[in-house]
C-alpha cells in the first residue's frame, strides 16, 4: 500500500521544519499494560525536571510567529507538561496515541498521529484558509483559518494543538502517521533523534 507523502508550504520554511514517518503494522489496544510503569516514572520525572527553555522558546515562537497566541492556544506538548504538574498522570487514550503522548511530553515538541488509511492523497502542511474547520476529537469544530494545519485531498485535519475526528487513531488502525511539528530552529538532529526514539516506543509497545 502507498503511503502519503508530506510537502511543506514555501511560506512556513522559515518557520517550522515537521518530520513524518509510517509505522506500518500497528496493534493498538484500549490500554496497554506494559505502559503503565514508563508513563507513570516518566511524570514523575518530568515534575522535577527542569524546562527545556529553548525549545519552549521556539515552539512558542513558531505559533507566535503565524499569529497565534500561545498562551491562549497551547501546543499539546506544553499542554501536557502543565497537566501533569498540577499532579495529574498522563492521559490513557489507547496505545498509540498514550506513545506519541509521551514522546511529546518528555520533548516538548508537539506531535500529530494520524491513521493512515483515513489520510486520502498526500499531505501538505500550510496555513488554514479562512473558514476551514474540521470536527475535532472529543470537541467541537476547530478551526484552522491563519493556524499550522495539515492538508489532504479531502481538507484540513491536524495541527500542533488538535487533530481531527476523522483522521483519528482507534484500536481498528494498523497504520500510523507520526508528524512532529518541529521549529525551524530547533537542530534536525535534535528531532531525528525525538523521531527515532518514538518509532522505537511503537515498535516496542505497539506492534504486532
Amino acid at each position: 500500500m502507498t503511503a502519503p507523502t508530506l510537502t511543506l508550504s514555501p511560506d512556513l520554511v522559515e518557520i517550522v521544519r515537521p518530520v513524518m514517518a509510517i509505522a506500518d503494522a500497528v496493534r493498538v489496544v484500549d490500554r496497554e499494560a506494559r505502559l503503565d510503569i514508563p508513563l507513570r516514572e516518566s511524570a514523575a520525572r518530568m515534575r522535577l525536571a527542569a524546562d527545556s527553555p529553548d525549545i519552549t522558546a521556539a515552539v512558542r515562537t513558531m505559533y507566535k510567529r503565524v499569529g497565534i497566541d500561545p498562551t491562549k492556544t497551547r501546543p499539546s506538548s506544553e499542554a501536557l507538561l502543565r497537566r501533569v504538574r498540577r499532579g495529574d498522570e498522563l492521559p490513557r487514550i489507547n496505545s498509540a496515541v498514550d506513545i506519541i503522548n509521551w514522546c511529546s511530553f518528555e520533548s516538548q515538541l508537539p506531535f500529530g498521529l494520524y491513521d493512515v488509511d483515513r489520510i486520502q492523497g498526500d499531505v501538505m502542511l500550510r496555513l488554514g484558509a479562512d473558514g476551514e474547520a474540521y470536527a475535532g476529537i472529543r470537541k467541537d469544530e476547530v478551526h484552522v483559518a491563519g493556524r499550522l494545519t495539515l492538508v489532504d485531498d479531502l481538507g484540513p485535519f491536524g495541527n500542533p494543538t488538535s487533530d481531527s475526528a476523522r483522521t483519528m487513531v482507534s484500536t481498528a488502525t494498523t497504520r500510523l502517521m507520526v508528524v512532529i511539528f518541529a521549529p525551524a530552529s530547533i537542530p534536525s538532529a535534535t528531532v531525528a533523534h525525538v523521531l527515532e526514539l518514538t518509532l522505537r516506543r511503537v515498535r516496542e509497545y505497539s506492534t504486532t
